[in-house]
């Protein structure tokens, strides 16, 4: 373990991660530098920095990072120009934040010299699997420290004993039971809640549980409408408004919220092989899922919509489990950006009581024509009676599939089959002088020498 000389935590100064600091001093008597992200959590990161000083973690060792901007612009909105979702629900609101921190650590590991990086995630988790994949995509050859897959503090009261003897600062509320019941995550994008109570997938949470919305019970009674600017598919103003990427997620936050949108209760399968049931709150993502699709709807071509419909599942996977920088995702990444180059336009949505509904869009790029869609006189523009052969020739193949096994086509057939004719009747002497002009032939045949036959053979 003495190896070890330099390592970089992800810190995020709660009891977790504060204990697994002192233990990488302890256990691997090594330097460690921290780094908080900022990713738009909704708390104070500066108290991490007091906490790491009161650890013993040297000044220029503590890294905070205010990532809000990167993270919507470079993996949020990627991610949403496909209309990502993972089976069928969940938008990857702690997903997509992984290869970020994993980046920004490996960065920062190689700013200092470090040559391993640590994270508290537990070992039946995803985010182990995450970190990770990212940390080694970028850093093939950095060392990995996963505490929960070493120690044996594998429960709260461990973690308390632990910090009470090494004298870490511990918040009130966790030592006297007073925390949530669940372990939460924040960022930009969601809050999840998992863990705890929520393990049982029959429980139903209290909605006191809800931070980022109200119960859509308790929205309000008048719905709003809100308008949506798309530049090659991603928003870029909010009711004529434009706003940088990561305002413009922490708008829709406040106005989805307000309005009881996005709640999700789920039971997923996790990358490690267990089902989990997680709880989320993705207002903003939830509305700019809507309104993309929406936008799409009118500036995309059919063909092209339906194959990025087709590979979104897979670049959820990719996305979930860890793949981000993985060759795959980026070469699907080059597809779906270049899809979005017409992607252009205003979205209108009408918002009531956990409710979404799209309500206009229009757009300089719309392949929408009127004139041929119309069902009154278009003039001339489209001729209807050209669906007939099309649909015809569309029909083919089942056509011919039922006339094959129709059985009046069979029944049909046996009928018109014409009968065979019986053989002509021939005179006895034609029918005699063949026979016996075949004999000689044969007569002829054995007059043969039999060694003749037998090499032959």
């Amino acid at each position: 373990m003495s190896a070890i000389k330099k390592v970089v935590l992800a810190y995020s100064g709660g009891l977790d991660t504060s204990v697994i600091l002192k233990w990488l001093q302890d256990v691997y008597q090594c330097e460690v530098v921290t780094f908080t992200a900022d990713i738009g959590q909704g708390e104070e990161v500066e108290p991490a920095r007091k906490k790491a000083i009161a650890l013993g973690i040297k000044k220029e060792n503590i890294f905070i990072e205010d990532l809000r901007e990167e993270f919507v612009r470079d993996f949020v909105f990627p991610m949403f120009r496909a209309n990502t979702v993972y089976e069928g629900e969940y938008l990857l609101g702690t997903s997509i934040a992984r290869p970020l921190i994993a980046k920004n650590m490996v960065q920062i590991a190689r700013k200092v010299g470090a040559d391993a990086i640590s994270h508290g995630a537990t070992g039946k988790g995803n985010d182990q699997v995450r970190f990770e994949l990212g940390a080694y995509a970028l850093m093939p050859n950095v060392k990995v420290i996963a505490p929960w897959r070493e120690w044996d503090l594998l429960s709260r009261d461990k973690l308390l004993a632990y910090a009470d003897k090494h004298r870490i600062p511990v918040d009130f509320k966790k030592r006297k039971g007073g925390g949530a019941p669940y372990s939460m995550d924040a960022n930009l994008l969601h809050i999840s809640y998992e863990g705890g109570i929520l393990e049982d997938p029959d429980f139903a949470p209290e909605d006191s549980m809800w931070r980022l919305t109200v119960s859509p019970e308790k929205a309000p009674a008048k719905p709003q409408i809100i308008e949506l600017g798309y530049e090659k598919g991603d928003i870029v103003s909010i009711d004529g408004k434009r706003l940088s990427p990561a305002n413009v997620l922490a708008t829709l936050n406040t106005i989805g919220g307000r309005h009881g949108i996005g709640r999700l209760d789920m039971v997923e399968n996790r990358y490690v092989g267990m089902k989990s049931r997680g709880c989320y709150e993705t207002p903003g993502g939830t509305i700019m899922l809507k309104a993309h699709r929406a936008i799409e709807s009118i500036t995309m071509d059919r063909e092209v919509l339906s194959l990025k419909d087709d590979l979104m599942p897979r670049y959820a996977r990719m996305i979930y489990n860890g793949y981000w920088y993985s060759p795959e995702r980026e070469l699907l990444q080059q597809l779906i950006d270049a899809s979005q180059a017409r992607v252009n336009g205003l979205v209108r949505l009408k918002l009531y009581k956990g409710t979404i509904m799209c309500v206009g869009r229009s757009s300089k790029d719309s392949l929408f024509d009127m004139r041929i869609s119309t069902f009154d006189d278009d003039g001339g523009a489209y001729n209807q009676a050209d669906a007939g052969g099309f649909i015809k020739l569309n029909a083919l193949r089942m056509r011919i599939a039922a006339n094959r096994r129709s059985p009046t086509r069979t029944s049909a057939a046996k009928k018109a089959a014409p009968k065979k004719a019986a053989p002509a009747a021939t005179p006895k002497a034609a029918s005699v002088k063949p026979k016996a002009a075949a004999v000689k032939p044969k007569a002829a045949v054995a007059k043969k020498p039999a060694a003749k036959r037998t090499t032959s053979r």
